[in-house]
Order: structure tokens, then sequence, then C-alpha cells
């Protein structure tokens, strides 16, 4: 963390649960979880430790206190934002944490609830997947506070909307219910619960093969991003080391003996 940078501990939670599946909670509900610069890089740093942890199959973001997140938290941006570079390194923080989100190797899923606007709906369009109650509400106030919406959140945005209604939304800074983010393609799923949903979501998930899903993950992005040839070292050494993983052999001898694989990562 920078120096002069503080982050109150409290501010991000994460429960590690038996399933393997680690939930992140942003905790700041009297703010309305409102994402603070050491909130960003922090979270950056918690999913890069995510990655890297063999423990956990699937990651759930949401908010405490029935707000998802109200998005980045504007009372900085005096002091934050207050030149074209200081702005830069602002930016640099809040994509650096969504492109540790996306970039993943397991699956994600934003449990939302509450208002969902910003760099809250940044995170959130950063998830393999988005669940809602009928409490949410979705918002990009950008055009409103005078700033862009940068390249990462744009194309999010866009590959989940389309063109014209991504234009809508950034254009008009409009408010949608959970209802019209589900006809828009925002929201994957309704429920009345939505981490239980999220959690039933990630169930089926979080018992296949880790290297298998890390893999197929890798080659959809590349696909969606156009850069399969730019990829292919990497895609090509995903497939051989699932290829050649225990846990090809495991769900092989599993299938055979017509019971659940027992996968380790490996």
């Amino acid at each position: 963390m920078p120096a002069g940078i503080a982050l109150d501990e409290r501010d991000i939670l994460v429960e590690r649960e038996p399933t393997g599946i680690a939930v992140v909670r942003l905790n700041r509900p009297a703010r309305r979880n409102a994402v603070t610069y050491a909130m960003w890089l922090r979270l950056g740093e918690l999913f890069g430790q995510l990655a890297s942890d063999s423990t956990v199959r699937a990651v759930i973001l949401t908010g405490n206190g029935g707000c998802f997140s109200a998005g980045a938290d504007i009372t900085e941006f005096d002091e934050l934002r207050a030149d074209a570079a200081a702005a830069e390194r602002y930016e640099a923080a809040g994509e650096t944490c969504t492109k540790q989100l996306a970039a993943l190797p397991k699956p994600t899923v934003a449990a939302i609830g509450g208002p969902c606007m910003g760099g809250g709906l940044s995170l959130a369009e950063a998830c393999d997947f988005r669940v809602a109650d009928r409490s949410a509400l979705f918002s990009v106030p950008a055009a409103r506070l005078g700033i862009v919406y940068n390249v990462a959140e744009c194309r999010d945005l866009l590959a989940l909307v389309g063109l014209a209604r991504a234009k809508r939304m950034l254009f008009s800074g409009a408010r949608f219910d959970a209802a019209e983010a589900s006809r828009l393609g925002i929201v994957d799923e309704l429920a009345d619960d939505a981490l239980a949903a999220a959690h039933e979501l990630l169930a089926p998930m979080v018992d296949n093969a880790p290297l298998a899903i890390a893999g197929m993950k890798l080659v959809l992005h590349a696909i969606a991003a156009g850069e399969v040839a730019a990829r292919a070292p990497a895609i090509a050494a995903a497939i051989g080391r699932a290829a050649g993983s225990a846990d090809h052999r495991e769900g092989v001898k599993a299938f055979a003996e017509r019971r659940k694989p027992a996968f380790q990562g490996r």
C-alpha cells in the first residue's frame, strides 16, 4: 500500500467456506459500500491471492448492509483525482483490480442487492456471472461526474448489453431496476436471495476439475477478446496441463466406475 494510503481492514471481509467458495464482502454499509482508493488496491491484491489459492474453487463478491456498492467513494476525488496525473493513478488502481477479478481462473459471481453503480457495476461486470435480488439498482453516473468510463469498463459493459444499450447507459446515467437490468443482459438471474442463488449457481462448478475450468475460462476470454493467436501459447499450456493432470485420470476412472470424481486441482 503506498505511503499515506490507509486501509481499514474491516472494509473488506473474506470468508473461506468448507465447500471451497470464498465470499468477499464489501463492508462499508454506512457509505453504501463505496470503494475507497485503498480498497481498490487491496481488492486487486486479494483477487491475485485467491487466484493462486488451491483451496479456493470459486469466488462470490457481495456487499453487506443490503447494498452491493454505490461505486467509487467520491469524497476522495478532490484529493486523489485532483489533476490528470492523479486521476490516471486512481484509474490504474481500479483497472488493475477489475482485471485481476476478471482473470481469476475460477468461477466468480457477483451477488447483488441494492445499489450497484459506477465502480460497483464495473466490479460486477468483471465477474463471470451476476445474480440479483429485486432491490438491485444499476447505473453508470460517469457522464454526470464528468469522467470517462475506462476501456476495460466499457468493454465489459458492451459485452453484456451491446453497443446501443451501452451508449444509452453511459450517455444518460439513467438508473435501471433489477427487472430492466435482467432484460438488458446485465443480470443473469433474479432471485429472492442473491447470495443463496450465487451459492446454488456455483455448487456444481466447485465439484468439477479446477484445471479444466481455468483452461476453458482462458479460451473463452481469448475468443471474446479476439486474442486467440496472442494467447495461443498460454492456451496450449492450459490444455496440456489439464490433459496430463491427475484430475483427468481421476475423471476418466470415476466415469468408468460410475461414481463422483474427487478432483484435487492437480
